[in-house]
């Protein structure tokens, strides 16, 4: 298993140094940031004198080569936008992320377990056609799209809910919810192809003969044996997560990486575009790496294969 996740690491960490390259070249097609914080009026002189101070006089290979080198120290320079760290800003933009996105993804997997085993219980019954449209549906709404209709409705129209903010725990309902959606309608039907699977094995065939529930079955033995497609969708999902935070930053401005990540590209802040993909490239890094462990755990032939490739 070491070997097995000593080699997804090595492989993660070439696609983050590609993301992180490809990054630094593309922000700076989008001009350049003395255009921004100095006025129309700004001699060259200025213009120069600005570009030296934030390291943008060099040409771009030696501003990619300063950067580099930057990097393996973990230093990606000074924002220009807040005048701090730029790793500090990407850092202190992390744990509401992760807040929301734990929070959302767990309760996507309880509704989905619940649901899909029901829908797997029920099969091709009333049951199973409702989860099955439902989640279907709500797995095809475009995130944006909900997020501004909740805030319309509920919001706006009832006011029940506030618009934007995290300081109270209704202002999470409405990012939460916008969150779960594509999470909880493809878990859904995961949960439910895999507990067809195993609702139909002979040792949960053998275990209905002796008279066991149908709450047992699932829980005690059909779940277990479902477990892996839906830890390794699960994973998938949660790095995904990543998208739907950018979406709820600019929509509920929520705090988090979304909310820097949008404001540093409209703001032109290198530094901290590239800090914030190098925290958020780690993190997703960090997920795929624990849900592979847990994947290995559960199935021993990927430990067997890692073994014997090695």
């Amino acid at each position: 298993m070491w070997t097995f996740l000593r080699r997804r690491l090595l492989t993660s960490g070439i696609s983050l140094v590609g993301v992180v390259v490809v990054v630094f070249f593309l922000a700076r097609i989008t001009g350049s940031p003395a255009s921004l914080y100095l006025p129309e009026s700004a001699t060259q002189e200025q213009i120069d004198q600005f570009n030296r101070l934030n390291g943008l006089d060099d040409p771009v290979l030696v501003q990619f080569w300063n950067f580099l080198v930057g990097a393996v120290r973990l230093d990606f320079g000074d924002s220009i936008w807040q005048r701090r760290p730029a790793l500090e800003v990407a850092l202190s933009a992390m744990p509401p992320t992760l807040s929301l996105a734990g929070i959302a993804l767990a309760l996507s997997i309880v509704i989905a377990l619940v649901a899909g085993s029901v829908a797997a219980l029920f099969r091709f019954r009333g049951p199973d056609r409702v989860i099955s449209v439902t989640t279907l549906t709500i797995s095809s709404i475009p995130d944006f799209w909900f997020a501004l209709v909740g805030i319309l409705v509920l919001a706006v129209n009832l006011r029940v809910l506030p618009t934007s903010g995290y300081a109270t725990p209704e202002a999470w309902i409405l990012p939460t919810a916008t969150l779960m959606l594509a999470p909880v309608g493809v878990l859904t039907q995961v949960v439910r192809g895999a507990m067809i699977d195993a609702l139909g094995a002979g040792f949960v065939q053998n275990a209905r003969a002796r008279g066991y529930g149908r709450v047992r079955l699932v829980a005690r033995h059909a779940l277990r044996n479902a477990a892996l497609p839906i830890v390794s969708v699960a994973g998938d999902r949660a790095a995904g997560m990543v998208n739907g935070s950018i979406i709820v930053g600019s929509v509920f401005a929520f705090p988090g990486i979304g909310t820097v990540i949008l404001g540093a590209v409209l703001n032109r802040d290198f530094s901290v575009i590239q800090a914030s993909v190098f925290v958020v490239g780690v993190g997703v890094i960090l997920v795929n790496i624990v849900v592979d462990a847990v994947y290995a755990l559960i199935d021993p032939r990927v430990r067997l294969g890692a073994g014997r490739s090695s």
